[in-house]
């Protein structure tokens, strides 16, 4: 086989788990260089999957960035502790973008169905647990919603 002659396979997904990420009010930060700043604390949740069931731990924030395109970059960091016990760190960074109408009205925090705005992520896992150790080989993708004191996040494991 010569190198023109490989193919690369598309990668297939599998659902992983749902996050229902709990989170306090933001801290405005202000403009910033690339754009308006803030973080927003993380202060537990609910992990929920065929593989993997715990609970968000209180610790953790979501570092954003809205630039001045209106599109906001999302990069948190977080744990959960697995109903066995083992605690399994997240880094996690997402775009959220949409019509000015809808964005206003999640920031308001209003119900906006997730269809009317793109919020997509990839995700991260860190564990030292051996239970949960096939975590660190995962890359995941998913979709999220912005809900008014919450994140939901589906997620799923390239395969």
């Amino acid at each position: 086989m010569t190198d023109s002659e490989i193919s690369l396979p598309a990668p297939l997904l599998r659902h992983l788990c749902d996050f229902d990420v709990t989170l306090s009010p933001p801290h405005e930060l202000g403009d910033g260089a690339k754009g308006k700043h803030r973080i927003i604390p993380i202060v537990g949740g609910v992990v929920r999957g065929e593989r993997l069931n715990g609970r968000i731990l209180p610790i953790g924030a979501d570092w954003q960035t809205v630039r001045g395109d209106g599109v906001a970059e999302l990069d948190a960091r977080y744990a959960f502790e697995t109903d066995e016990g083992a605690i399994v760190e997240v880094q996690n960074f997402g775009l959220r973008h949409g019509p000015a109408e809808v964005l206003a009205a999640i920031a308001r925090g209003e119900p906006v169905d997730p269809a009317c705005y793109y919020m997509r992520t990839h995700a991260r896992f860190v564990t030292a647990d051996p239970r949960t150790a096939w975590l660190n080989r995962v890359l995941a993708i998913g979709s999220g919603a912005r809900l008014n004191s919450a994140v939901r996040l589906s997620l799923y494991e390239m395969l």
